[in-house]
């Protein structure tokens, strides 16, 4: 316990991480705020009678609440996330987006732009489908007409926002950005859910109860692992006798993640799964809506999770694929003297890179795939719909995946000032060690 108030103190003790954090609380506190605020003309009582259960309840709890509160929020991050999926796609398969990926900073921004544009169509999109499916006619006070007008205008501006907030978390504060917004979303659901199972049990479940938490742990501790796992690959740097001197001659070693690409895969695949029931809202009197609306209107459906866990996985590999380029790590080898034994240098150490990151990938997107439809399994065995959601599930990788990268930027911190690490033996890793190897 005196540890952990020393290394408290020593966070503190640092100004620039010091304004970080105050920072990030700031930035929270305001996304926090906002998810309170209901939209202009609506009756927060009469909201009641809105769509609700199934992929709502799961939107809600990404979203904090904002959802089902008919918050300026209530569409939070997800149309930029969704925007993001979309341009990463075309950098892959067009080529003019292929070419503004390469043309450095200024390309980063052309391609920023063309994702804000595009994140203001989604959300004008998902909009019309939210107002129509989740607000009932008598919850609204004033013209129908005015009321849909004035509320799209206000759903852009809102995730607009919240994408400003998201940037200026990753600038100024700790952390992702965009990724910390909707964990705090989740946490914020957190409490609620395990009070609410809790005297749903009553005291003839308490045993039970206790042996929710008991796999909830074992749980975690799977998705730890998961997160933190690496290949290591040895490199061995050749010796150069520079005037008088002998430079170079050690070992070290190149750290795969087995799990590289992080929560992305979970967050984009979960973006994707949102799209049928905007789908179903907007052509909820055909057959064609009343059909994908029935299917994946439920995330603990066998069809939900087959599709979730196989946009996992094909986001993974395509996510690890732009994250990690193995021609890169090559080339930084080549250019230090720096190779891998028994491999020649150039070519062949990319290829051996791919085949290994390729073998560790494989296991790893299916056991991040298992690990998020897990709360369908959980709900099979009894758990309530609100607690089963962070009883493994997306609302949990992405709890942990966050937690862990911003625990490593202030270990990074701390040791740049000398301070003793977070913890007692080992470091908390974090993706931006695969991007320096």
């Amino acid at each position: 316990m005196k540890k952990f108030f020393t290394t408290i103190k020593n966070i503190f003790s640092i100004e620039d991480l010091r304004i970080r954090i105050l920072n990030t609380i700031g930035f929270l506190m305001i996304f926090r705020l906002g998810s309170f605020i209901v939209l202009p003309g609506v009756d927060p009582d009469a909201l009641g009678s809105g769509a609700t259960g199934g992929i709502f309840d799961l939107l809600n709890t990404f979203l904090g609440g904002s959802f089902s509160r008919a918050s300026i929020f209530a569409l939070g991050i997800m149309p930029y996330i969704s925007a993001s999926i979309v341009i990463q796609l075309l950098t892959v398969a067009v080529p003019y987006f292929q070419k503004l990926q390469k043309e450095g900073e200024s390309g980063r921004k052309r391609l920023t732009q063309i994702t804000r544009f595009l994140t203001i169509a989604i959300t004008a999109a998902q909009g019309g489908s939210y107002l129509a499916v989740t607000i009932p006619a008598e919850a609204i006070m004033y013209s129908p007409a005015f009321f849909q007008v004035a509320s799209m205008v206000i759903l852009v501006a809102g995730t607009m926002f919240c994408m400003w907030l998201g940037e200026r978390i990753t600038d100024k504060g700790i952390g992702n950005g965009i990724s910390m917004l909707i964990m705090i979303g989740i946490i914020s659901r957190f409490p609620g859910s395990i009070v609410s199972e809790m005297m749903t049990r009553g005291m003839s479940g308490a045993l039970m109860f206790v042996l929710e938490i008991v796999a909830l742990f074992f749980v975690v501790m799977a998705t730890v692992m998961l997160t933190q796992a690496a290949r290591r690959i040895p490199i061995q740097y050749a010796k150069q006798v520079i005037g008088n001197k002998l430079y170079g001659g050690k070992r070290d070693y190149i750290p795969l993640k087995v799990n590289a690409s992080g929560v992305m895969p979970i967050i984009f695949a979960q973006a994707l799964m949102f799209i049928p029931s905007m789908i179903a809202g907007l052509w909820q009197d055909s057959d064609i809506g009343a059909y994908i609306g029935s299917t994946f209107a439920d995330p603990y459906s066998w069809q939900y999770n087959l599709v979730f866990g196989l946009l996992i996985l094909v986001f993974t590999f395509f996510y690890t694929a732009i994250t990690v380029n193995p021609n890169d790590i090559a080339d930084n080898l080549k250019r230090n003297g720096g190779f891998i034994p028994g491999i020649k240098p150039g070519k062949q150490t990319s290829e051996f890179i791919d085949q290994i990151l390729t073998k560790i990938t494989l296991p790893g997107s299916i056991f991040l795939a298992i690990v998020a439809i897990l709360p369908a399994f959980a709900v099979q065995a009894g758990v309530s719909g609100n607690f089963a959601q962070f009883f493994g599930g997306t609302s949990l990788i992405i709890m942990v995946g966050v937690i862990l990268d911003t625990l490593q930027q202030i270990e990074s911190y701390l040791l740049m000032r000398h301070y003793e690490g977070m913890m007692k033996s080992g470091k908390v890793k974090g993706r931006s060690q695969i991007a320096a190897a």
